[in-house]
């Protein structure tokens, strides 16, 4: 190779070395750094081309159609296409691992969990705390949907043409479609409190934190977005009612979230924040293409 001092690199192709590289003959070393070269020199890329039409086809292409056949007649037989896989298995894919997983299971256990305790006697007044944790259920199976600690080809998912965002909201949805009916079930089937809220109010800051989980997670990842999410959620809502009144019995728990959940002005304040957050996630989305970032 020559050495002149031109180009992304000092060293251009000679006549012989693009020969060479073109017939296969040029050491592996070499070649190498001739296909990095090649990557920004047009010149040399215009001798390579020229090599090889004057060359010819070579007996290199029919070494590579023997190979080829012979792979092909040894291989297994192909997987059933995706039309043959069942319309089943594949919803099961696309909704995501907090789908498939063991979370509904955990959702229906916190319903059914509550509804024993309040019909049984034991408490009565759980409506509350069913209302305070039901918020944060959505944002947990956001953080078991998406990622490479969910799924195992993450790399591969998040490049394809249907990974990224629109996957992840694929998977919010099915999670959605789980968790909104079992709780606003629950909710309504167990006993109300005096001055509490209904059991429907929770819907709005659900979506709200769902979308604020998403948002952040364009910056943090998923998992850790949602553990910030819910620790702020929580601390908003309980530690004000702990501190002013020394504790958290049923009817103290009402009347702290009242304010979150029922007056109209906190009703509107989080159907503004989640069409913000879903503005900022349209600004985000082209973050949930990188792997590495989730």
């Amino acid at each position: 190779m020559t050495t002149h001092r031109t180009g992304p690199s000092p060293h251009h192709l000679d006549s012989l070395t693009a020969a060479r590289y073109v017939s296969g003959a040029l050491r592996e070393p070499d070649s190498w750094q001739a296909e990095r070269h090649l990557e920004g020199c047009g010149t040399c890329a215009e001798r390579v081309s020229a090599a090889a039409r004057a060359g010819g086809p070579g007996p290199s292409l029919a070494a590579v159609r023997s190979a080829l056949l012979a792979d092909v007649a040894a291989a297994p037989a192909p997987a059933p296409p995706m039309a043959a896989v069942s319309r089943w298995t594949r919803l099961r894919w696309a909704a995501g691992p907090a789908v498939r997983g063991p979370w509904p299971t955990a959702v229906a256990a916190v319903c059914l969990l509550a509804l024993a305790l309040a019909h049984g006697g034991a408490l009565p007044g759980l409506r509350p705390a069913l209302l305070l944790v039901a918020p944060l259920l959505p944002p947990a199976g956001v953080a078991l949907s998406y990622g490479p600690h969910t799924d195992p080809p993450h790399e591969l998912v998040a490049t394809s043409p249907g990974g990224g965002l629109r996957l992840l909201l694929v998977r919010v949805g099915a999670v959605l479609a789980v968790c909104l009916p079992a709780l606003t079930v629950a909710g309504a089937l167990l006993p109300p409190v005096a001055g509490g809220p209904g059991p429907a109010v929770w819907l709005l800051p659900a979506l709200a934190l769902t979308l604020g989980a998403l948002v952040l997670g364009s910056y943090l990842g998923c998992r850790n977005a949602v553990a910030v999410v819910g620790g702020l959620w929580s601390l908003g809502v309980l530690a004000p009612a702990a501190i002013r009144y020394g504790g958290l019995p049923a009817e103290l728990l009402a009347r702290s979230l009242t304010p979150w959940f029922s007056s109209p002005a906190a009703q509107a304040g989080w159907a503004g924040a989640a069409v913000c957050c879903a503005a900022l996630l349209a600004v985000r989305r082209h973050s949930f293409d990188r792997p590495e970032s989730l």
